[in-house]
């Protein structure tokens, strides 16, 4: 682990802990994730310190091994430019950036959903309480107001919850773009050179294509694509603040 800065490695050592504890504490993992995970506010079972661990959470093995091969490929080169203490504020900002933003839609999709129910004579308690009552419950009589779509998104994203550190790791790859725009990178199943500075705008592309459509390209379907924009741009704003006030000392040409 010679080559990996101290603040990537210390990342990566949490998140396998995290990981580790999720398998052996707890029903499969579940009293681990109603701790740590993030749950929609609504939800009872969202706490505030959620929007901060579930960047640590992973869904599986594959997963956790793709976002920490990211971090390791990536956030090494972003620390040797930004040092410890800057890269940890970048990266946790990132993450939470893209945690904000993700609980953001997720309440445009819930309160959309409610609105329509509220037109149709639906009292709201009554509606908070149904759903409540278990997991992904609802009211039959819904199906008559809302369409397929719209209950499984209203109902889904009551009972969602979010985990990874994909969100906080996008944030890095805009600044390794940013950094390192020359720098030639390959998907694994694409072995064809791109620079940086086009080859992660256009995984970020990707990625606001996913979230507007639903349709998936190289991720699994309940991936948050939401999220991973958010945390871009996120990471986007940071680094277009540092540049422009020079607040990082180690500002790029």
């Amino acid at each position: 682990m010679n080559n990996i800065t101290d603040t990537v490695k210390h990342l990566l050592i949490i998140n396998v802990i995290m990981f580790v504890g999720t398998l052996a504490i707890g029903n499969n993992g579940v009293l681990f994730y109603d701790w740590f995970a993030l749950h929609f506010p609504k939800n009872d079972t969202f706490q505030l310190w959620q929007i901060f661990t579930h960047m640590f959470m992973h869904g599986g093995f594959m997963h956790l091994f793709f976002n920490m091969f990211a971090l390791w490929m990536f956030g090494t080169a972003v620390e040797q430019r930004f040092g410890s203490k800057k890269f940890l504020f970048f990266y946790i900002s990132s993450g939470l950036g893209a945690a904000l933003i993700m609980i953001g839609y997720y309440f445009f999709q819930y309160y959309s959903g409610l609105s329509t129910l509220n037109e149709s004579g639906f009292d709201t308690a009554q509606v908070i309480d149904v759903l409540k009552s278990g997991y992904n419950r609802y009211d039959t009589r819904w199906e008559s107001v809302l369409n397929q779509d719209q209950l499984g998104n209203f109902v889904g994203v009551f009972n969602s919850t979010m985990v990874g550190a994909s969100g906080a790791i996008m944030g890095v790859l805009v600044a390794f773009g940013m950094l390192y725009p020359e720098s030639k990178l390959m998907l694994i199943f694409l072995p064809i050179p791109i620079k940086a500075k086009y080859f992660i705008p256009g995984i970020i592309i990707l990625d606001l294509i996913s979230a507007v459509t639903g349709q998936s390209f190289f991720s699994p379907s309940n991936t948050a694509y939401v999220a991973h924009v958010g945390g871009a741009l996120t990471g986007f704003l940071i680094m277009w603040y540092w540049k422009k006030t020079q607040f990082n000392k180690n500002r790029w040409d």
